[in-house]
């Protein structure tokens, strides 16, 4: 054992000696450790789907929102990987309520982070094969049939001025006033404007990311196709949200030509466009070079990376690969980006179970909220421990799916398609925050 020397206090060099002595000891015990700091959970819920009471009875049981629907859930990080639209009965309630929860979650220190799904982008774009009488009903008013009058006159003076044009449509449009209102019901013309650039809803899914990363787990709607692991994350946020502003700009410029209208919808458009391509064709006058390539461009959307079937927003491998096909693709996926954790919606899982795959390293949660929809669906959340724990939370019970703080036996393997860990079933209690620590007790 060092001794300090002994000195007198006026001795200045004795003070000096013992200042090196401390610091030498300091130096040998090594830096002093800050306590490590606990991180918030991250609760992901996927497809909703119009669904507005069972994503209220999801958001309430994982403790996100009280009974008045208002956050709850201090600094916690919330992430729905979209699809919040069509097939169900309320979307602007379930548009609303996400909508303020964002702004309550950041009041709170907390954050919503919503991605668009394929049917955000299909609404934004006027794909309206999956909106409902009833969806449309909701955005309609006392104004409503007004509406719908004006907006029929200016389709037959549309008609009238584009004779040629619609002799090459390659599928007819509605002919009488009847076959039109049937395809155009009150509401519908409020949707269009609602979901436009300008408009309420549109405006905010526009400034919507497509895929979020957060501490090394990767959020998105469909997946990520090993092909484009090479594109960065933050790149292919931006190639979507330049998609649709060239979406939004291409369109306002054929309105502008007066070739189309503002309330047509995809297939109109697209029916009308290789209409007028043919039109230009058998013209003896040479069509204007920057309407042509216009029209060109636009036709080529299917191209976009928000519209391919392998891109981001409507990928189905992590679902569709075999164990043995998927797992060396899952993890070229994951070393590109250094993440740790890919979760995703879009396809629903077979018993309305969360499902983890490649060894746990991707998670598909979508169970198909809209029973009515979906048969056998329930609401369903992916909550994510500190950096280890994943646990599957339903209305009835919630199952620990990974928690690799502690060593877990694999069950499963090659031809099970899973390989999940010996789960736990949690005691079902109240919504509070489940990460704070339930009592588990084996399943």
């Amino acid at each position: 054992m060092v001794r300090p020397p002994v000195c007198d206090p006026p001795h200045r060099a004795c003070i000096s000696v013992l200042l090196v002595l401390v610091s030498a000891v300091l130096a040998w015990a090594g830096p002093a450790k800050a306590p490590a700091e606990s991180r918030e959970s991250v609760v992901a819920i996927a497809d909703v789907h119009n669904d507005f009471d069972d994503f209220v009875a999801i958001l309430r049981r994982t403790g996100l929102t009280d009974k008045q629907n208002h956050w709850t859930a201090g600094k916690t990080t919330f992430v729905q990987t979209g699809d919040l639209l069509d097939r169900g009965p309320k979307p602007r309630e379930v548009m609303d309520l996400m909508m303020a929860l964002e702004k309550e979650a950041a009041q709170a220190g907390g954050r919503v982070v919503g991605l668009l799904g394929n049917h955000e982008v299909m609404n934004i774009m006027g794909d309206l094969r999956y909106v409902t009488p009833v969806n449309y009903a909701s955005f309609a008013d006392g104004n409503s049939e007004k509406r719908q009058k004006a907006a029929y006159e200016e389709y037959v003076k549309w008609r009238g001025s584009h004779a040629s044009l619609l002799a090459e449509l390659p599928q007819p449009m509605e002919l009488t006033e009847a076959e039109w209102m049937a395809r155009h019901l009150a509401g519908f013309i409020e949707q269009r404007e609602a979901f436009g650039p300008k408009g309420e809803y549109g405006a905010w899914l526009r400034g919507h990311d497509a895929v979020a990363e957060i501490d090394g787990v990767i959020f998105l709607h469909g997946g990520i196709y090993p092909d484009l692991a090479k594109t960065k994350l933050d790149t292919m946020n931006k190639r979507i949200h330049d998609e649709v502003k060239e979406f939004d700009a291409s369109k306002q410029y054929l309105q502008n030509e007066k070739l189309i209208l503002p309330f047509f919808t995809m297939q109109e458009v697209n029916n009308v466009l290789q209409a007028e391509v043919i039109t230009e064709l058998k013209s003896r006058v040479p069509p204007t070079n920057e309407r042509h390539a216009k029209i060109l461009e636009f036709l080529k959307h299917q191209d976009w990376l928000s519209l391919r079937v392998d891109g981001p927003l409507w990928f189905r491998g992590y679902d569709l690969w075999s164990d043995e096909e998927g797992t060396p693709q899952v993890s070229k996926v994951l070393e590109a980006y250094k993440a740790t954790h890919v979760v995703v919606g879009h396809t629903v899982q077979k018993g309305g179970r969360i499902r983890p795959r490649f060894g746990n390293k991707v998670f598909l949660i979508d169970t198909g909220m809209l029973s009515s929809y979906y048969p056998g669906g329930r609401p369903s959340a992916l909550e994510i421990c500190g950096y280890a724990k994943f646990i599957a939370v339903y209305l009835d019970q919630q199952v620990v799916l990974l928690d690799s703080a502690g060593p877990s036996p694999q069950i499963g393997g090659p031809g099970m398609g899973n390989g999940t860990t010996v789960s736990e079933k949690l005691a079902v209690s109240p919504p509070d925050r489940i990460c704070s620590g339930t009592t588990a007790a084996p399943q």
